[in-house]
């Protein structure tokens, strides 16, 4: 009985779609991702067992439900572990307990680690199947050289035939493939029951094994009680901002109500540039909704981040970046001024979100002109403070000016004259902003770094705000957990005519997850520069109200 082959398009077309998911399968069970798990780095890997297990080395594992379709797993490699048990001693259960802070930052993220996990593997997936399928490519070209017309022939007449078998073959090659990456069998995960502990958290139905269980039993209660009480405060902190803002704006409209239309000719009202500003966040993500809900309710054109948006700058802290950069509604643009605890790392992590982090140059954003850098110095804890590059405070604050004059143009009466004269400087010390505010050449300056509201002062020609932390850290304490102190953000309004901050307003939410929003306050203006009338003395004559002091040659 003789069979008919397949025709020549089909047997093209099985061999694409076989070999598309030959490289996806191994794109897929390849894919890793070096990322963090709470406080410690961890290597994330695909399984085909469908489930999330953490090794924990001789600790034990964690076991619960993989997040991925496709009954695929997650295999979790968590670093910084002692290497046997031996080494496991009531130091290292105490240097467990120590980690509370950053295992509270994964219970209340779990959802932007698991996006953040995610898609870190779903892009080392598509790299390894691409890789895939150049090799598989070049093997097909380089195979069909060796080979020669007369061979390839030959082969076909035996191979065509088959061709059914050979798809069936490989499908059946690939299965097995993908499921050897399991990890653990059915019998293995019926035999784990679930640890109660995690009851109505993240990590609900999870099973513990191993020496971790008496960890587990040790602090978990500990860690949950945090977890409940950070849950419960920011839940409520979060309704009465809600409420607060809700009944400013009502009051605002009410009262703009009352007054009428403006007495001027032109019925429009100043089309402001409303930004919405953050600063020393150190990680506190359960602050990431009440960012999300204000900036949602106030629509901003920008949002303004003062620095310190980490706690050490480490990699394990990414998620913290990734988790406020989720608060920030889409296309609105995000201007950072790297702190003293950030870093390289958290640069680099800031502008994978999109976000446009400051490095000495000038950028225009919604019309408004922003100067600023990371901080000169970088504070690790337990490490003390170093200068993050080959320029100290003073150097750095004299550079800013520099390029903020350069900017200004010439000096005329009442003031620079440049139409590319900066409107902003963003920085995280205010102390770096001196020399610049004291030359001219910015009319205001925003910082954070302080933990404390200051201002909005005059100093120098200029004005600067300096923003208390978002995060609600007291100096010298991070701030994960409910709040220590009362976080602060601040909604600032620039008049793009007369090119100045006009306004700001004041939204706080205390310890007591109380929550208020003040009315707007007016900014004062920046003090006129001294006018230079011919005949006088070098020192000129000041207009305006005379205040402010002269500025040396040096700007400083």
């Amino acid at each position: 009985m003789s069979r008919t082959n397949p025709p020549r398009w089909l047997r093209w077309t099985l061999a694409g779609v076989t070999a598309a998911l030959v490289c996806l399968t191994f794109g897929i069970t390849t894919a890793k991702a070096d990322l963090s798990l709470g406080p410690h780095e961890a290597t994330y890997s695909v399984t085909a067992d469908d489930r999330l297990l953490a090794d924990l080395g001789p600790l034990g594992t964690v076991v619960t439900d993989s997040p991925l379709p496709f009954a695929l797993g997650v295999r979790i490699t968590v670093h910084e572990i002692p290497a046997d048990l031996a080494a496991v001693d009531t130091a290292s259960f105490d240097a467990l307990a120590g980690d509370l802070d950053g295992y509270l930052q994964f219970f209340d993220t779990p959802q932007q680690t698991v996006r953040t996990v995610a898609w870190a593997l779903i892009w080392d997936a598509v790299r390894g199947a691409g890789v895939a399928a150049v090799v598989l490519v070049a093997a097909g070209f380089g195979l069909r050289a060796l080979l020669g017309p007369a061979r390839r022939r030959d082969l076909a007449r035996t191979l065509v035939p088959r061709t059914w078998e050979i798809t069936g073959a490989v499908l059946v090659t690939v299965l097995v493939a993908g499921t050897v990456t399991s990890s653990a069998g059915p019998e293995e995960r019926a035999a784990l029951p679930a640890s109660p502990v995690f009851e109505g958290t993240a990590l609900e139905g999870a099973r513990i094994t191993g020496r971790l269980a008496g960890v587990i039993d040790t602090y978990s209660g500990q860690l949950v009680e945090t977890y409940q009480a950070n849950e419960v405060f920011y839940a409520g902190a979060r309704e009465r901002l809600n409420e607060a803002w809700d009944a400013r704006v009502a009051e605002q409209q009410a009262a703009e109500a009352e007054q009428g239309p403006p007495a001027s000719e032109d019925p429009e009202e100043t089309d402001y540039v409303t930004f919405l500003l953050v600063s020393d966040l150190h990680c506190n993500t359960g602050m990431t909704p009440l960012i999300r809900d204000l900036a949602d309710r106030l629509g901003p054109d920008a949002m303004l981040n003062a620095g310190d948006t980490t706690i050490n700058g480490t990699s394990v802290e990414s998620v913290c970046v990734d988790s406020f950069a989720s608060a920030v509604p889409d296309g609105v643009p995000f201007v950072v001024s790297d702190g003293n605890h950030d870093s390289r790392l958290t640069t680099a992590t800031e502008q994978a979100n999109r976000q446009i982090v400051l490095d000495g140059d000038v950028v225009e954003v919604e019309g408004v002109r922003i100067l600023g850098d990371r901080d000169p110095l970088e504070t690790r804890i337990g490490g003390g403070t170093m200068l993050s590059r080959e320029e100290t405070p003073e150097e750095a604050g004299e550079r800013l000016r520099d390029v903020a004059c350069e900017a200004a143009g010439e000096p005329g009466l009442g003031g620079y004259t440049g139409e590319d004269r900066v409107d902003l400087l963003l920085i995280h010390q205010p102390a770096v902003g001196d020399p610049a505010l004291e030359s001219g050449c910015v009319p205001f300056q925003i910082s954070g770094h302080m933990h404390t509201r200051i201002g909005p002062d005059i100093v120098g020609y200029g004005v600067r705000y300096v923003n208390a932390s978002t995060g609600g850290a007291t100096k010298g304490n991070t701030s994960v957990g409910p709040l220590r102190d009362s976080s602060e953000m601040t909604v600032l309004r620039f008049d793009p005519e007369r090119r100045r901050f006009v306004d700001w307003q004041l939204v706080e939410v205390t310890p007591e997850g109380e929550a208020s929003v003040s009315e707007r306050q007016p900014i004062p203006p920046p003090v006129p520069l001294p006018d230079e009338v011919p005949g006088d003395d070098a020192d000129g004559v000041m207009s305006g109200n005379g205040s402010a002091p002269s500025p040396s040659p040096s700007g400083n």
